[in-house]
């Protein structure tokens, strides 16, 4: 009988390892986020417009470390690569709690800028560690469960901040943060392959941890798009179903709608794990932005219900197809660097989706909202198909001809 692509996944040596150690370590980065909220609207007395510009110090901080702290990771290996956050990152979260606001929007953008880079980590090494037959599966397995760390991680850290107090629940952030970067540190997970040195003349060699100077072809960028348009997407509905919840009256029920759309993508990253057709990344952020189309017309809220966990089945493989997709496109040497410009361009699509589907929202309602972020992702990947197929056509017309690096 056949065996479950995921039982295989697992078995592979250092993948089970790999996956607990990455849900473990990416809990404080899922829960940072609502508790730097919390702790700037209950403790230090500011608006939630003002808690917004602390959480965005942060995403720009994040938007332009990922990038650089990956290419740390190609040239230095991992360990020697995340000592420094390690460092920072205590220092940054265990002082957060006794500072005023304006020094707390510094040291999140500090803090962001030195994240432990877990999320693009766990996936360099799972494209060493899975054969390519494999990686299909084990993409959607991460994806599935950085959904149900993302389901559990804030709620425990408004617990923390509503039981306790918004000082220590950033003080467990901040702990949890660095025992995350030396649990990465002690798991050591491969980020290279384990192949056999070949001997070559001096004058072939090339220099120590050289790597080629131009990585980005269009077939590249079109899937760092794709990244951007799923995180409009997902941003956008996020902000629009709080929305539609709250002028309902029913902004309790928030908790359990989320947990529902959650459901969903694990539901499907799950089934398309255990499919065999490869479907382009593109394709499927196009299907996530029709699945959220339903949301915009559905009533508060046993059909908003519905709707969803249908917006939630396209979510978990659309993001598994791009990062399998990522791994494929560039060479080993540079994989790091790749996966955090992949990081930076889901940042980017937070921070456009969450105000331009807020300002929609103003002016519309709820309605708006969702059908913004169904809108203008869609429109992205779109286009990028439409460009990836010009790409492609071009190069089948001349004989010998490969895409050309920009």
């Amino acid at each position: 009988m056949p065996t479950s692509p995921y039982g295989a996944v697992l078995r592979l040596p250092g993948v089970a390892r790999l996956f607990a150690v990455a849900f473990v370590a990416r809990i404080p980065t899922a829960a940072a986020g609502v508790v730097l909220t919390l702790h700037v609207v209950q403790s230090l007395g500011k608006g939630y417009g003002q808690a917004g510009v602390v959480a965005g110090a942060m995403t720009i901080g994040m938007a332009i470390g990922a990038p650089w702290r990956g290419r740390l990771v190609d040239r230095l290996g991992l360990r020697r690569a995340i000592a420094p956050s390690v460092l920072v990152e205590s220092a940054v979260w265990l002082m957060a709690p006794h500072l005023g606001y304006h020094a707390l929007v510094g040291a999140a953008f500090v803090g962001g800028l030195f994240l432990v880079p877990v999320f693009s980590v766990t996936r360099q090494s799972l494209s060493v560690l899975v054969p390519p037959a494999l990686q299909r599966s084990g993409f959607a397995l991460d994806s599935v469960l950085v959904e149900i760390t993302f389901m559990l991680a804030p709620v425990a850290g408004v617990l923390l901040a509503t039981q306790g107090s918004t000082g220590l629940a950033l003080t467990v952030v901040g702990c949890t943060t660095v025992a995350a970067g030396l649990l990465l540190m002690w798991a050591n997970p491969p980020t290279r392959s384990r192949t056999p040195a070949i001997e070559l003349p001096a004058d072939l060699r090339e220099p120590e941890h050289a790597a080629p100077r131009r990585v980005v072809t269009p077939e590249l960028a079109v899937v760092l798009l794709a990244g951007l348009a799923a995180s409009f997407i997902l941003v956008g509905t996020d902000v629009s179903l709080v929305a539609a919840l709250n002028d309902a009256g029913r902004a309790a029920d928030v908790g359990w709608m989320i947990a529902l759309w959650a459901g969903g993508s694990v539901v499907g990253g799950l089934l398309h794990g255990m499919g065999t057709r490869n479907r382009s990344p593109l394709l499927l952020v196009a299907v996530l932005a029709l699945a959220t189309v339903p949301a915009a017309f559905a009533p508060v809220p046993v059909w908003l219900a519905f709707a969803m966990v249908l917006a939630g089945l396209p979510c978990a493989p659309a993001l598994a197809s791009i990062n399998a997709r990522l791994v494929q496109l560039v060479p080993e040497a540079r994989r790091g660097e790749v996966m955090g410009w992949g990081g930076t361009m889901s940042t980017v699509g937070n921070a456009l989706g969450a105000p331009l589907c807020g300002w929609v929202i103003d002016q519309t309602g709820p309605s708006g909202g969702f059908l913004t972020a169904a809108a203008v992702g869609g429109t992205i990947a779109v286009g990028g198909l439409v460009v990836s197929r010009l790409v492609r056509s071009r190069a089948d017309a001349v004989p010998g001809r490969e895409l050309v690096s920009v």
